[in-house]
């Protein structure tokens, strides 16, 4: 991938396209093109053929999606499926009609049958029933990886797709109605120690186990499977780690002292039970993670991000290990 390259990332402010520029730009790319969702709506055809006409990318990251957690997975269903099916739609057909060299498409592990074997590998893809809650994400991810591939048999398009990891990071979304499990048990447990809380309830039974990736190292991965990688089959990119929401929640409430109850409310859903992505493959190609779980929670509770989303939050965090 040539260092002037015109490389489109799409989804540039959102957690894993700001991630991916900061890549990028670090490496020494700088002819990149981007577009907010107000001057470019990808849901829109027409206006995405046209912006493709117009600017002619070399490369393209796809990382521009609706997401959310398990309640807004589960509460705005028709949206998920439908935003995130005309967003990746239009942009996938584009690069191929413009003869765009490389693509990659930001899949998700949610993709995965709810019992899937563990690890999982990637080839364990529509193997088994999906996880009820997310299945309208999951299907319209499905359908993205699926369309790269058939793009690649049939017309000989250079596409890839990965598949992360829970992400967590600079950019993530904090806000406890709408968020994954990790930045709100971050927020929970945060302000319940700044206001002297003698408890913290937390969804579930605290047995699901879940791998937990910084969005910076996903951002390196990209890169690196950009670089070095060129087939059909999906890419997992994880840690190939582990660990409870239990013990999470309890690295959580030692990095912000937190010294309260920590109460598990089984009436609320669990999801999946566990989900561990196997990456040997990914190491197979040179790659591994480096940023330690507990390293880039401190990284997050030290961050001027982390102080504005969360001001009632009077932690003095730890030096990052």
């Amino acid at each position: 991938m040539e260092k002037n390259a015109k490389i489109y990332v799409a989804g540039h402010r959102g957690m894993v396209g700001a991630a991916l520029m900061r890549k990028l730009r670090h490496a020494g790319y700088t002819n990149l093109l981007v577009r907010t969702s107000a001057e470019l709506d990808l849901r829109d055809q027409a206006a995405v053929a046209d912006f493709f006409a117009e600017e002619k990318p070399d490369y393209v990251l796809l990382a521009a999606a609706k997401v959310g957690g398990i309640v807004a997975n589960n509460t705005y269903r028709g949206s998920f499926i439908y935003e995130n099916l005309m967003i990746q739609t239009n942009v996938i057909h584009q690069s191929h009609v413009h003869g765009v060299k490389k693509l990659l498409f930001l899949g998700s592990s949610c993709i995965y049958p709810r019992q899937a074997p563990q690890p999982i590998r990637e080839d364990y893809v529509l193997t088994g029933p999906l996880e009820h809650t997310n299945e309208p994400y999951a299907v319209a991810k499905i359908a993205g990886l699926k369309m790269c591939e058939a793009y690649r048999a049939q017309y000989g398009d250079n596409f890839i797709s990965v598949m992360p990891a829970n992400l967590y990071g600079p950019g993530d979304n904090y806000d406890l109605h709408s968020s994954h499990a990790l930045p709100a048990l971050l927020r929970k447990f945060s302000e319940a120690a700044a206001e002297g809380h003698d408890r913290v309830q937390v969804w579930g039974t605290g047995t699901p186990r879940r791998e937990f990736l910084h969005v910076d190292d996903l951002a390196d991965a990209c890169l690196h499977l950009m670089l070095h990688y060129n087939s059909a089959e999906p890419m997992n990119i994880g840690t190939g780690q582990d660990l409870t929401i239990q013990e999470l929640s309890e690295l959580i409430a030692e990095l912000v002292g937190f010294q309260g109850e920590i109460v598990f409310d089984f009436s609320r859903p669990d999801g999946t039970m566990r989900k561990v992505l196997d990456v040997s493959r990914l190491h197979e190609l040179g790659w591994h993670h480096r940023i330690k779980l507990k390293a880039g929670l401190q990284a997050v509770l030290a961050s001027e991000e982390w102080r504005a989303a969360s001001p009632r939050s009077t932690l003095v965090p730890q030096a990052a290990e």
